[in-house]
């Protein structure tokens, strides 16, 4: 396993979408072959994102299909049929298998002319989603005729006024960014706390067997290497700590430099990159468990090595030369640490959130040396090495093998396995827990751990008791009990078998201007929820968030909840006519009717998309995507009480 092999730490927990987006570019084109005509769609698609494909089963995403609203002087031949690279696969949320495409997509509608002066005019409508969001159906509309064959596609954008006459459809899309901007609740880790979590990381990396012992030796080889002057030895022992800043803050700052912020938001719930992190931390866990041990080619070390002691080697290029050995040797206990760190950090969604991160462990890397050079009567006082280091290195692995697990779970909910439900997920912690309480009680052994340590330590006790008492804790969820302290790393709740918990919400209204009115009778604040029928992570938000006893309460009690599909397929009694950035468009079905909702009053079209109103329809805090973080949802839907009531 090479360092290199870190960088690949790419996940994130959470990506709001807070503007429109349009992932999707669509042309169409005609083709005519004797008395018949190939009405050809190519649509290139971002990666990320994939457009669901004909003949889906019922109760599914949103199929592509197409619809003829003028059809004079031909006629259709068969239906829409869709090109090469068609992609099938389980779904576990609808239970049904689904076909869709990656990157490009093709579909073909044959028309026979049985006249000369013909006219087709209509739309292609279709559904899009990645591995967070679900876009509302979209239409893409063409038209040709005998005399002129082109296809107009509606251009995306800002949206104009619509209903000009009801106040409720007023834009507010400055008020709400307003609100999102002065917003302490980003989503995101601040950066001290990543700064610490750096630092923690760094501080036992420090108690492993790798890098403790190594402290006195350095320290003495400095104080030897200055003749016994003081002021020389504090001065390469600073460079040397400095050195030590500058490589793991390179390292932090490479992650962000070869992927961008942006690049780790996506990936953040890709299947296969999750599938990779739960394979290297698994690697990991084994070998902190004493399975094997994960070292760097010898050849590299001692190449580095060799030259850090060369005689035509600069002071200042030996010593870094001599931080860069100490990374590589201490690399089978330290590049678990710093792979988890990196991809908890990389996670956040900040831009200099690897490099925070990687600076808190640099720091706590390399303050030891610095201090010991500057007190080495220190060096008397320290523990030794021994079995202690052993000890936290095995705790170190278990919980290696517990987040593993957090991302198996991801993988395992987009491929469908269904191979790790949340009473899996949880009785696999439990054993885990309880194994480390057991092996901090000296009742089981591993391989590197000392054959006469029969007795129990203090620290150890207390260790254990925490490590059992959060598997007792975890039980109850083996029977739907919440357990809140984990449930930003349990599956969701819709997948747990055996649930006793009866705690779901469902909105009073789905149609907005009914339940605004009933909010103004009722002097009640609204909570708006953009949802969509194929929209895999509102189910998520639904079943693991909604279900918690005080975000249910406060729901029910303290909000009036609006729930507005936005794919819904049924018919307005007439199309309403509307115009995006000059271009006329139509809405034709309910959920074009909440999309444009969405997109003209908030200047957002990805679901799940939350946000509290007034009775007159103005944002009372900021707005809130896909996050499974009970406490953020329960602080968001709080301010937004909060505001109404200064009111």
């Amino acid at each position: 396993m090479k360092k290199l092999f870190t960088l690949l730490m790419l996940l994130i927990s959470t990506f709001a979408y807070s503007q429109v987006e349009n992932p999707v570019s669509i042309k169409a084109s005609f083709d005519i072959e004797g008395d018949e005509i190939n009405i050809i769609f190519k649509a290139d698609i971002e990666p990320g994102w994939h457009l669901y494909s004909t003949e889906l089963p019922s109760g599914g995403p949103t199929a592509a299909t197409i619809t003829f609203e003028t059809l004079e002087g031909a006629e259709p031949i068969g239906k829409l049929t869709p090109g090469a690279g068609e992609i099938e696969t389980d779904d576990p949320v609808f239970g049904m298998k689904v076909k869709y495409f990656e990157n490009k997509a093709t579909f073909t509608q044959k028309l026979k002319i049985i006249d000369k002066n013909y006219h087709a005019q209509g739309y292609l409508r279709y559904g899009l989603c990645n591995d967070e969001n679900c876009l509302p159906p979209t239409t893409f509309e063409f038209d040709i005729n005998s005399k002129e064959e082109q296809a107009a596609a509606p251009a995306a954008g800002n949206v104009g006024n619509i209903f000009t006459d009801n106040p409720l459809w007023k834009p507010v899309v400055s008020e709400l960014k307003a609100f999102d901007e002065n917003s302490s609740e980003s989503g995101t880790r601040p950066l001290w706390m990543t700064f610490l979590l750096g630092f923690g990381g760094g501080l036992l990396a420090l108690l492993t067997p790798c890098v403790w012992p190594i402290i006195p030796m350095t320290v003495s080889f400095f104080l030897k290497r200055a003749d016994n002057n003081r002021t020389k030895a504090l001065s390469e022992a600073i460079l040397y700590g400095c050195s030590i800043v500058a490589i793991y803050l390179s390292l932090g700052l490479a992650v962000t430099v070869i992927f961008g912020a942006s690049a780790l938001n996506a990936l953040s719930t890709n299947a296969i990159f999750n599938l990779l992190f739960f394979l290297m931390l698994l690697l990991f866990g084994a070998s902190f468990l004493g399975g094997f041990e994960l070292t760097l080619p010898s050849s590299w070390t001692n190449k580095v090595n060799k030259k850090a002691r060369a005689k035509n080697t600069s002071g200042i290029l030996s010593i870094f030369l001599m931080a860069f050995t100490l990374s590589l040797v201490s690399f089978s206990c330290t590049g678990p640490i710093i792979g988890f760190l990196l991809v908890e950090v990389s996670t956040t969604g900040s831009l200099f959130g690897p490099a925070i991160g990687m600076l808190g462990f640099a720091l706590a890397l390399a303050l030891p040396f610095t201090l010991f050079a500057l007190f080495p009567s220190m060096l008397k006082q320290t523990p030794r090495s021994g079995g202690w280091m052993n000890v936290i290195k095995v705790t170190l692995g278990f919980i290696e093998l517990a987040f593993a697990l957090k991302f198996l779970s991801v993988a395992d909910l987009a491929y469908g396995w269904g191979i790790l439900d949340r009473e899996a997920f949880l009785a696999l912690w439990i054993v885990l827990f309880a194994l480390l309480g057991l092996y901090l009680l000296n009742i089981i052994k591993f391989p590197h751990d000392e054959a006469d340590g029969c007795k129990t330590s203090v620290p150890r006790f207390f260790m254990a008791l925490l490590s059992l008492s959060f598997a007792v804790y975890m039980i109850p969820g083996l029977w739907g009990a919440p357990c809140k302290a984990i449930s930003a790393f349990a599956p969701p709740m819709w997948t747990q078998d055996f649930n006793l918990s009866d705690n779901e919400v469902h909105a009073k209204f789905n149609n907005y201007d009914e339940g605004m009115a009933y909010a103004r009778s009722h002097n009640k604040p609204v909570l708006l929820d953009f949802t969509g029928y194929g929209c895999v992570n509102c189910r998520k938000m639904e079943a693991a968030v909604w279900t918690d006893n005080r975000v249910s309460e406060i729901l029910r009690n303290d909000y009036v909840l609006i729930t507005l599909f936005v794919d819904d397929k049924t018919p307005l009694p007439q199309p309403i006519t509307v115009t995006e950035q000059g271009t006329e468009r139509k809405l034709r079905t309910l959920g074009d009717k909440w999309s444009y909702l969405q997109r003209c009053k908030f200047g957002a079209n990805a679901q799940p998309f939350y946000v509290p109103v007034d009775s007159e329809g103005m944002p009372l805090a900021g707005s809130y995507s896909y996050n499974e973080d009970i406490p953020s949802y329960i602080k968001f839907l709080e301010q937004g009480l909060n505001n109404y009531r200064k009111q």
